[in-house]
C-alpha cells in the first residue's frame, strides 16, 4: 500500500451498504471480535464474491471469515501502533522510511480497503471447523513470521502451500485481489483492486457503520 501509484487512484464512490455476513452462511471467527460488530460487515459485492469463491471450494473446506470492516478510528491506531513498533525496532530509520515499511502491512488510514469495508481477512477449515495449515497463523507480522506471512512465500510446507493455492483460486476466481504481504487479505472495490485489476476508478472509499 505504500506505492503511489494506489493512492492516486480516484474514487467513485457508488453509495453500496454494508451488509453483515453471519445473516448468508458465512462461518465467523471472533478474534477481531468488537463492541459494534463491525468487523462482521462488508460491502454488498464483497459479500457476493465472497458467497460465490465458497460455493468453488472443493468439498469439506469452508471460508473462515476473521475480518471485515474496520472503523477509520480503529485502521488509525493499528498504523500508528505499528509505525511505532518499526519506530523503536530500527532507530535509524527515518519517518518516511517508517511509514513505507509499515505500509507494506497495514494500510494507512486514508487508502485502507478495510476501512472502505472493501476488504476481508481470511482463511480455510475443515468441516469441523478446524483451521487448515496455511504456513502461519492470520495476522503474522513479517517480523513475526519470518516473512512467511506473504502470499508466495517460499519454504512453506506442501501441504500449507497446497491451501494457500486453493484459498486463491476460490477468491480469484470470484473476482477479489489479494495483497502479497498477506496471504488472508483479499479485496474489491477498493483503490488497489482497482490498480491490480486496471480499473480507472475505486467502488468503495472510507465508510462508517451506521
Amino acid at each position: 500500500m505504500s506505492d503511489r501509484r494506489v493512492a492516486a487512484i480516484p474514487l467513485h464512490e457508488c453509495g453500496e451498504e454494508l451488509a453483515d455476513v453471519r445473516a448468508h452462511g458465512i462461518h465467523v471467527d471472533l478474534r477481531r471480535m468488537d463492541d459494534t460488530g463491525a468487523f462482521v460487515h462488508v460491502r454488498r459485492g464483497v459479500l457476493n464474491r465472497l458467497l460465490h469463491a465458497q460455493s468453488l471450494l472443493p468439498a469439506g473446506m469452508r471460508l473462515l471469515f476473521v475480518e471485515g470492516f474496520r472503523p477509520p478510528s480503529l485502521q488509525r491506531r493499528y498504523f500508528e501502533e505499528y509505525s511505532e513498533e518499526l519506530a523503536r525496532a530500527h532507530p535509524d530509520w527515518q519517518t518516511a522510511q517508517i511509514r513505507e515499511a509499515a505500509s507494506r502491512f497495514v494500510s494507512p488510514p486514508e487508502i485502507a480497503p478495510h476501512s472502505a469495508g472493501a476488504a476481508v481477512d481470511v482463511t480455510l477449515v475443515d468441516h469441523h471447523g478446524r483451521e487448515l495449515d496455511m504456513g502461519t497463523r492470520v495476522n503474522a507480522s513479517p517480523e513475526e513470521s519470518d516473512s512467511a506471512c506473504y502470499t508466495n512465500a517460499p519454504g512453506l510446507s506442501s501441504r500449507a502451500r497446497t491451501n494457500r493455492t486453493t484459498l486463491a483460486s476460490a477468491l480469484s476466481a470470484a473476482g477479489l485481489v489479494n495483497y502479497p504481504t498477506e496471504y488472508w487479505h483479499w479485496s474489491f472495490g477498493d483503490r488497489y483492486w482497482a490498480l491490480q485489476s486496471s480499473q480507472r476508478a475505486a467502488l468503495y472509499g472510507p465508510v462508517e457503520l451506521p
